[in-house]
């Protein structure tokens, strides 16, 4: 882009004054190149620029960051159909209605202050008109604009109501990972009920896997997933956190709870992440931060965050609670408010940062930005322990490797896994214990995915000293040898009174629907079929008196 020199030069001396005027400044120069020179560099101090766009109209901002989001330049049919137009008027008429002193578009309002430039530049599609910023002069904003990012501290401190229910950072939510893997590896048969009881937690871990390509199209990626599992937890915790921060799929914005977004419209969730990261940042660490105070500066000072060219009109977001489409700034809680709050408690829940509230199970309304995962766990030592009965008690701190393999080969004990998903949010579960049951059906369906039984016996000695139950031991080695010697099975059981009922019902068209007989007046109805062998004893003149039960 054409610098601020060049950008000036085609304006009278009349118009120099009013950019001069709206800056603050006083020119000297009479002569119409001299002025030029002297407010162009006035206009390039750092500190003079700063003060400008401090106070610059809030009409104005959408159009300076669509600006800046597009590196300088914006084709003027698009500009000046967003933002408005410049009206056109001689030196005489400008001069006498003043429209920098009562403009009609964010367009005029950045012209009058030299903030914006009219000019033609080559293109694919030939010469074509650009409204842009000029090119010192960008470059000066652009660099105020992230020191003010990182330097600005929005807020203030927590007051002690803020954070009088401390809920500290924790890692986790390696364990739910752990969890969610071992899951989507044995298939629905093992899924636990709890994991679907709380889908968009779910979702946004299943999210972060993909971003950390432990996961792609929701199949695992045996090597990447190993590596993880079997990593320090410090190292782990990094790996999800430095993939989060850089991420361009993990989109908060459309994974918020309760909010649904709609169209083909786009944002840029890792922009918008990166700019809230650095106002989170310029936070002093340790120390508590009142969240409202947070979010009140964020909207009085940096509205706009995810959406630079200020536009609250096109993105199509409804709350799912009532279908009401949340456009305008008018909604700016309900999106930009609950979208700063959503990624807290993703911080919180990588560890990152503590959260607090006024009291138990209310909102978080202080966090404080930690200095390192210094609650990180020590290494994993934790127990496993195994019963006769072949439950299987996997400590939380066990081994990640060892619980994801175990998860394979047995039942998941979902009600004492807690609601494992609750716990991305920070509270505390009851137990740090995870439950397996070793099971004919869970043993069957390792072996269906190529396990055997040899391998857990294997895997636990491993990991318990070789402290596994004989009982165990030889159930397993049975199971190796014979497969399954027992079986429970729930069947419809039809009973008549006297042996001939039965004869008589054998010889009708309902004897395809007979099964195994269990002597002489009781036999096995096949499944499904219980409705046709009561029409045919109706056809035989007998009522079917059918007693409900869970089988049934």
């Amino acid at each position: 882009m054409p610098d601020l020199l060049v950008s000036l030069y085609p304006y009278d001396l009349g118009h120099l004054r009013i950019i001069a005027e709206c800056w603050g400044i006083e020119l000297n120069a009479r002569a119409r190149d001299a002025a030029a020179n002297e407010l162009a560099a006035s206009l390039l101090d750092p500190q003079r620029v700063r003060e400008t766009i401090e106070v610059l109209p809030r009409a104005a901002r959408p159009a300076l960051d669509a600006l800046l989001a597009a590196r300088g330049r914006i084709a003027w049919a698009e500009f000046s159909r967003r933002f408005g137009n410049i009206r056109e008027m001689g030196a005489a008429k400008r001069d006498r209605e003043q429209p920098h002193r009562k403009p009609v578009s964010a367009a005029e309002i950045l012209f009058y202050r030299g903030l914006l430039a009219k000019a033609f530049f080559d293109t694919a599609k030939g010469s074509q008109e650009f409204a842009y910023i000029p090119g010192d002069l960008l470059k000066i904003i652009t660099r105020e604009e992230r020191q003010e990012n990182v330097e600005e501290v929005l807020g203030r401190p927590a007051t002690p109501a803020e954070k009088a229910f401390e809920i500290p950072a924790s890692d986790r939510i390696l364990d739910d990972a752990t969890t969610l893997l071992a899951g989507l590896r044995v298939g629905n048969a093992n899924w636990p009920r709890s994991l679907s009881e709380e889908a968009q937690l779910e979702s946004r871990l299943l999210h972060l896997l993909h971003a950390a390509k432990l996961l792609k199209k929701n199949n695992l990626q045996p090597e990447a997933v190993k590596r993880f599992l079997e990593a320090p937890r410090a190292e782990a915790l990094s790996i999800l956190v430095e993939a989060w921060k850089a991420s361009d799929t993990f989109d908060e914005l459309r994974l918020l709870p309760g909010l649904l977004c709609e169209g083909e419209w786009e944002n840029n969730p890792r922009s918008t992440r990166q700019t809230l990261l650095n106002f989170i940042q310029g936070i002093p660490e340790n120390q508590w931060w009142s969240f409202p105070a947070f979010l009140r500066d964020l909207k009085l000072k940096r509205p706009d965050f995810q959406r630079p060219a200020g536009d609250y009109d096109s993105w199509f977001i409804k709350r799912a609670a009532d279908g009401q489409y949340l456009r305008g700034f008018a909604y700016w809680d309900a999106v930009e408010g609950a979208l700063a709050r959503f990624l807290i408690e993703i911080l919180h829940s990588l560890g990152l940062v503590d959260i607090a509230s006024p009291g138990e199970d209310k909102d978080f309304t202080a966090f404080r930005v930690r200095s390192a995962f210094s609650f990180l766990s020590a290494a994993e030592k934790g127990k496993i322990a195994i019963a006769s009965n072949g439950k299987i008690s996997v400590a939380r701190l066990a081994p990640r490797a060892a619980r994801y393999q175990i998860a394979r080969f047995c039942e998941w004990d979902s009600g004492d896994l807690d609601t494992p998903f609750a716990r991305v949010r920070g509270y505390p579960t009851a137990s740090d214990d995870y439950i397996y049951r070793v099971s004919a059906r869970s043993l069957k369906h390792a072996n269906q995915q190529g396990l055997k039984a040899s391998q857990l016996l294997s895997l636990l000695a491993k990991h318990t000293s070789g402290n596994v139950p004989p009982t165990l031991v030889k159930s397993l080695n049975r199971w190796e040898a014979n497969g399954s010697e027992a079986r429970a099975e729930n069947q419809i059981v039809l009973r008549v009174t006297r042996p001939e009922v039965l004869e008589e019902l054998r010889k009708s068209k309902a004897a395809r629907f007979l099964g195994e007989a269990l002597g002489p007046t009781a036999i096995i109805v096949k499944a499904g079929a219980l409705s046709k062998v009561e029409a045919a004893l109706a056809e035989l003149g007998l009522l079917l008196e059918v007693i409900e039960s869970p089988g049934l």
